[in-house]
């Protein structure tokens, strides 16, 4: 009896559960989002989405090109602005520019998407500058995104999404990279408690290995890891050895060469996010995730050590 009473509970969990999550918010064509990062990859997959959904977005280019480019595939709903969010200067301008775009009517959406990748390499290799320039991008500058557009995101009781990635939950790869996404979950998270008690909520993205500019482009990465290799002191070197630094770069290609090309699953969250009566604190997109990523990092640390050491 107890076997198919759990059943019967856990069903109507499921449900719920789905019933729940598809339910979405009216009146979306009224509402303005401001997107980082949308020169290519997510953020221009999700600029589009959203355009196409009727909603007005903001969406914010590194490049004059990037900015051209996105309005010619987009109505003419869609506004850009170039913004690099290492600078501060450069976010206080594109933050005067939105709250003058969206005047009384406040932003609802912030979604902190801009991102740098080809940082990785073994930790020794690398300098505090290494570390930083990665850090800068991908912590620091959604840090002072968030705190220039707070508050028109919390006059509307909107919604802030910021990308992390399945590696802040599991790194992989030395380098400034994991660690600066596993401080913007830190910082998500508490953003989030902070917020709660005025109705805005803060959702995480966290893709697993998706194929966008950063994973498809192996050479960048393979120039930054021998430029960290060529220029360690000899004795470093000597202790590595040659052999240390081709199966690094062996493993590395291996990592970024088995990117899943469906970057729509990664938009689809950041989309749900945005206009779901109820999103999900976490998303997490990807069979590598789900069956690799999600369960290693509850696993023993010592079972995730032996398997990538």
């Amino acid at each position: 009896m107890l076997l198919p009473l759990l059943v019967v509970i856990l069903g109507v969990i499921l449900l719920y559960r789905w019933y729940r999550q598809r339910q979405l918010l009216e009146n979306l064509t009224d509402k303005y989002v401001f997107i980082t990062g949308c020169d290519s990859g997510f953020g221009n997959l999700l600029a589009k989405q959203l355009d196409r959904r009727g909603m007005k977005v903001l969406a914010a280019c590194l490049t004059q090109t990037g900015a051209e480019n996105l309005k010619k595939e987009t109505s003419s709903r869609l506004q850009t602005t170039i913004l690099d969010v290492t600078d501060t200067k450069s976010v206080s301008s594109a933050a005067e520019w939105v709250a003058t775009v969206v005047g009384n009517q406040g932003l609802w959406g912030l979604v902190n998407n801009a991102g740098f990748g080809f940082a990785f390499g073994a930790n020794e290799w690398q300098t505090k500058e290494d570390f930083s320039k990665v850090l800068n991008v991908n912590f620091l500058g959604t840090v002072d995104v968030t705190l220039q557009l707070l508050h028109l995101v919390r006059k509307t009781q909107g919604r802030v999404v910021n990308v992390a990635s399945s590696l802040a939950r599991l790194p992989l790869v030395g380098g400034g990279y994991c660690p600066s996404k596993a401080a913007v979950e830190a910082f998500s998270d508490s953003l989030r408690r902070e917020m709660h008690h005025f109705g805005v909520k803060v959702s995480i993205i966290e893709p697993g290995c998706y194929k966008t500019q950063m994973t498809a482009d192996w050479d960048s990465h393979r120039n930054n890891v021998t430029r960290l290799w060529e220029k360690i002191s000899t004795p470093i070197k000597e202790d590595y050895g040659n052999d240390y630094f081709q199966l690094y770069l062996k493993n590395l290609k291996d990592l970024t060469g088995k990117s899943n090309p469906r970057i729509h699953e990664v938009t689809d969250c950041m989309e749900h996010a945005l206009t779901a009566a109820h999103p999900w604190t976490r998303y997490s997109p990807g069979w590598d995730n789900m069956l690799l990523y999600i369960p290693l990092s509850y696993a023993p640390t010592a079972v995730s050590d032996y398997i990538f050491s």
